[in-house]
C-alpha cells in the first residue's frame, strides 16, 4: 500500500479556539477519500494544512513523501478547490483558466479540452462574472484537473450544480480514480459519500475518526 498523504499529531488553533487536535490519518493512493462533518469542524482547515495554506501548530502532513512547510512550501503535484473558486470576473472562462497557466508558468495545456470535459462551451466569451454558480463550479474543477495532478483535494465540488452536473461530475472522478489520481473530497451530501469514496473519515470539533 502506498500512501498519498499521511498526516500525523497535527493540531492547528487560532487564537483559543482549537480547530484540529491531534489528527492522523493516512489516504491511499489510487482511491477516492471522503471527509464528512459539520460546518465548522474542521473539514478545510485539514485541507489547507495538506496544502500548505496553514502552518498546523504541531505535527505534519507529508504529500508523496514530502514534507508540507520542510521539504516543499506546496502539496506537489496536486489540483485543488476549496471553497469559493476565484476567478477575473470580467474575463471568460477560457482566458481565466490561460491566465491561471500563465501566473503558475507550467507546461501548455489545451484549455478546450478540459473545458469540454466538464461541459463549458470553450469558444465563448461570457465573462466569469455573469456565469452562475454551478458554472463557476465547473470551471473550478477545470482549473484543479487542468494539469494532470495525481492529487485532487476538493471542498464541496458539487455546490450549485443541477442533477446533471452532479452526475457528470460523479462521473469525472471516477474516471480519474481509474487513471490513478487520488482524491480527497468534502462533500455534505451522502450520495457522494456512498457512490464516490473507497474511506470515509468524519470531523468533529476538531477530532477525526475513521468511519469506513
Amino acid at each position: 500500500m502506498i500512501n498519498a498523504v499521511e498526516v500525523t499529531g497535527l493540531s492547528k488553533s487560532f487564537g483559543k479556539e482549537t480547530v484540529l487536535k491531534d489528527i492522523n490519518i493516512s489516504f491511499e493512493a489510487g482511491k477516492i477519500h471522503g471527509i464528512v462533518g459539520r460546518n465548522g469542524s474542521g473539514k478545510t482547515v485539514l485541507m489547507k494544512c495538506i496544502l500548505g495554506f496553514l502552518k498546523p501548530d504541531s505535527g505534519k502532513a507529508c504529500v508523496f513523501g514530502n514534507v508540507i512547510g520542510k521539504d516543499t512550501d506546496f502539496a506537489p503535484d496536486t489540483g485543488m478547490m476549496i471553497e469559493t473558486p476565484g476567478f477575473i470576473a470580467t474575463e471568460s472562462g477560457a482566458n481565466n483558466l490561460k491566465w491561471l497557466l500563465n501566473l503558475r508558468k507550467g507546461r501548455k495545456v489545451d484549455v478546450v479540452s478540459y473545458m469540454n470535459m466538464i461541459g463549458l462551451d470553450a469558444k465563448s466569451k461570457k465573462p466569469v462574472g455573469k456565469y452562475s454558480l454551478g458554472m463557476r463550479q465547473r470551471l473550478g474543477i477545470a482549473q484543479a484537473i487542468m494539469e494532470n495532478p495525481k492529487l485532487l483535494i476538493l471542498d464541496e465540488p458539487m455546490n450549485g450544480l443541477d442533477n446533471k452536473g452532479v452526475d457528470d461530475m460523479r462521473s469525472l472522478f471516477l474516471k480519474l480514480k481509474e487513471q490513478g489520481v487520488t482524491i480527497i473530497l468534502c462533500s455534505h451530501n451522502p450520495l457522494d459519500i456512498s457512490q464516490l469514496c473507497d474511506t470515509v473519515c468524519e470531523i468533529d470539533a476538531g477530532v477525526l475518526k475513521t468511519v469506513r
